[in-house]
Parts: C-alpha cells; sequence; structure tokens
C-alpha cells in the first residue's frame, strides 16, 4: 500500500492569474485605482459592487461613470470560468468544474441543507501530498491557485445561492476548504482568502470565522502560524489512522510530523483561537477500521487534546478510479463511532454527498469528462 508519486511542497512555477480586485488589501485596490487616474473612493465603490452586491460584470455598475467603468475592468478580470456543472441530490449538490487563465483545471461543490448552503473551495489545481486513497492526491500539484482565485469560488457560490440555485432562502453560511490541494501548502494566498471572505463589506463578504473550515493533512509550522492570524475559523486534521506506521502510507507527510505532533499543534491552536479541532477520517475497511485502532484514536486524541477540544468527522471512503479500496461495512462503522466515544471523544459520521457526480470528499479530480 505504496505511492509512487513524491510529496510536493512548493507548486511548479506557472504564470500568474492577472491581478483582481480579490488580491488586494483595502490600502493596495486604493493605490491600484489611483495608478489608473481615477479617485481613491472609487475602490469603495468597486469593492462594494463585488463583495457586497456578488456583481463582478463593471457594465452593471451603474453608479459608476461610463469612462471609469471601461478603466475598472483591468482590476475584475475573470479568473474562475465554468467549463461544466453537474447536479444531484435533487439538486442540493452542484458541482463546478472551472478554468483558470492558463487553461488550469479545478472544481467546487456547493451544498444545500435544511439550515445552510455550503461551498467546498480548492486552494491549489491538484495537490501535492500524495495520499493514495485520494484521486486529487494521485492527480499531483499542477499550481498554487491566486488569492483572487479562491476569492471567486466563494463569490460564484455565494451569488448561486442568492439566486435560487439551492431553493428559496439559502445564503451561503459555511465555506470548507477541503476541495483540491492542501490549503497550508499555499499558505499566502490563503490567509489572505480568509481575510477577504470574512471582513465586513466593502473590505470582503462578511462571512463567520465560525463558518469557516480549513482543512490539512497536519503541516506542524503552517497550523501553528495560522494559529497567530487573528482568523479563529475551524482547523480539520486530516489524520485518518492514529498510529504511524500505516500513517507514514496513508498520509506521506507524516513522515515529516508524526502524529503525535500534528495532534500537538492542533492542541495548541485549540488553547490559542478557542475552536474545537476536528479530526478527519477516511474509513477504509480492513484498511484503518479495525477496532484496536479506534480505541487507539481515542486514547491518542484525548492525550494531546483533550475530550472537550476535539471532534472525531468519520468520511465513507468515497470510491476512485482504479482504487483497490471500498468503504467499511456499516456494521463497522457503528462499532468504530462506540469505541471513540467510549473514550470520551465525540464522534459522528459525515453525511454523503455528491459521490454519483464524483463531487464527495477525495473525489475531485477536475477530469473534464463529457
Amino acid at each position: 500500500m505504496s505511492t509512487s508519486l513524491p510529496l510536493v511542497f512548493d507548486a511548479p512555477k506557472r504564470a500568474t492569474p492577472p491581478r483582481h480586485l480579490a488580491d488586494l488589501d483595502p490600502a493596495d485596490r486604493k493605490a491600484a485605482i489611483q495608478e489608473l487616474g481615477l479617485p481613491a473612493f472609487r475602490a469603495d465603490q468597486l469593492a462594494r459592487h463585488y463583495f457586497g452586491r456578488l456583481t463582478a460584470d463593471v457594465e452593471q455598475m451603474t453608479d459608476l461613470p461610463a469612462a471609469a467603468r471601461a478603466q475598472l475592468t483591468t482590476l475584475l478580470p475573470p479568473l474562475v470560468q465554468t467549463v461544466k456543472e453537474q447536479v444531484c441530490d435533487d439538486g442540493q449538490t452542484r458541482k463546478t468544474l472551472w478554468k483558470g487563465h492558463d487553461g488550469t483545471l479545478a472544481e467546487m461543490v456547493l451544498m444545500g441543507y435544511p439550515d445552510r448552503a455550503t461551498v467546498c473551495i480548492s486552494s491549489q489545481a491538484g495537490c501535492g501530498m500524495a495520499c493514495p486513497f485520494c484521486a486529487t492526491g494521485q492527480g499531483g500539484l499542477q499550481r498554487n491557485l491566486s488569492t483572487g482565485e479562491i476569492v471567486d469560488q466563494v463569490r460564484q457560490a455565494a451569488k448561486a445561492a442568492q439566486e435560487g440555485a439551492l431553493g428559496p432562502d439559502k445564503r451561503l453560511s459555511n465555506i470548507v476548504f477541503m476541495g483540491m490541494g492542501e490549503p497550508l501548502a499555499n499558505y499566502k494566498r490563503v490567509v489572505a482568502a480568509l481575510r477577504r471572505i470574512t471582513e465586513p463589506a466593502p473590505n470582503g463578504f462578511g462571512i463567520s470565522p465560525r463558518g469557516i473550515t480549513v482543512s490539512t493533512v497536519g503541516l506542524v509550522p503552517a497550523i501553528d502560524k495560522l494559529a497567530q492570524e487573528g482568523l479563529p475559523v475551524t482547523l480539520a486534521i486530516s489524520l485518518h489512522t492514529p498510529d504511524d506506521e500505516l500513517r507514514d502510507t496513508l498520509v506521506p507527510v507524516n513522515n515529516r510530523w508524526k502524529v503525535g505532533e500534528v495532534l500537538d499543534a492542533g492542541r495548541r491552536y485549540a488553547q490559542t483561537t478557542g475552536r474545537r479541532v476536528s479530526i478527519e477520517y477516511a474509513l477504509i475497511r480492513d484498511v484503518n477500521d479495525q477496532p484496536w485502532r479506534a480505541d487507539l484514536l481515542g486514547k491518542v486524541l484525548r492525550r494531546h487534546l483533550g475530550t472537550k477540544r476535539v471532534h472525531v468527522n468519520l468520511i465513507p471512503l468515497n470510491p476512485t478510479p482504479g482504487s483497490e479500496w471500498d468503504a467499511s461495512p456499516k456494521p463497522v462503522e457503528r462499532e468504530f463511532v462506540r469505541r471513540v466515544e467510549a473514550q470520551g471523544v465525540s464522534c459522528t459520521v459525515r453525511d454523503t454527498r455528491g459521490q454519483e457526480i464524483d463531487a464527495a470528499c477525495g473525489q475531485l479530480a477536475a477530469a473534464n469528462r463529457t
């Protein structure tokens, strides 16, 4: 059970996307506007349209003079262009394959629930973490996404929800960085995107940090750095097994930072931010679903994080093309939950969405299949 792909932390050098409003903080926006020969207050107007009204078409910004609109198009270049959309779960799961300026493909998934709308966004095109049970990881890393590309996924999802894509009265409130890529390997751009997402209009979308989850396979220095950013988002650690011997293979980054180191970083994050850490665990038949592993998982989490700072999110393994592995049987899944909870650690099973359109966890591969 080994992977032939190497770990890749530094993305290949590619042509960067054109500068976009969402790449810039408020001060830089004003400077960019003034470079165009326009008064600085136009930056505020443009940002209110983009972040507040979810509009990226300057021709719809009729409160701006026509001459100014023509100039401002340079700050709103198309970044995330839809190639294909697929829908399932009675219209409540919508996967979008999109293309960047250079033809790079990535995916996002918009999901509707009775009480919320959630978008799962990508932070990289592909992934360099090489986890063998994940279609994204096995596809390798193409490049990092820009801040603007990350943010515009959120804008497009929010606009789709606002316009009724998931039915009436659904507003985007939750964002999970669980699409393509390892978010903390694209640290600078992801943190900038988090600021745009959480800052109130006109500087951002004004979405609560408590509705945002950032997933990581366990890049310990980046976890510690994120804890100091003043962004109390939920940290999700993709653990998948509590023992180093198996995790070295299932999650190759474990060869650099072991289970105990990763969980200790999670504890420091929880202590600093006041946010409970989520432990993601893809349950794989006859691989990591043994009763003794459930017992060990509960024990190591209690030892490193305590019972109040952690929650286990079990994920039935989603099938991927050519994979030799499958999800655990339901009785095994229930016993696993029971044993983790017996250690005093809360544990739930994630609702599986989007399997039939390859939109579930671990299935995103940005394959342009017609």
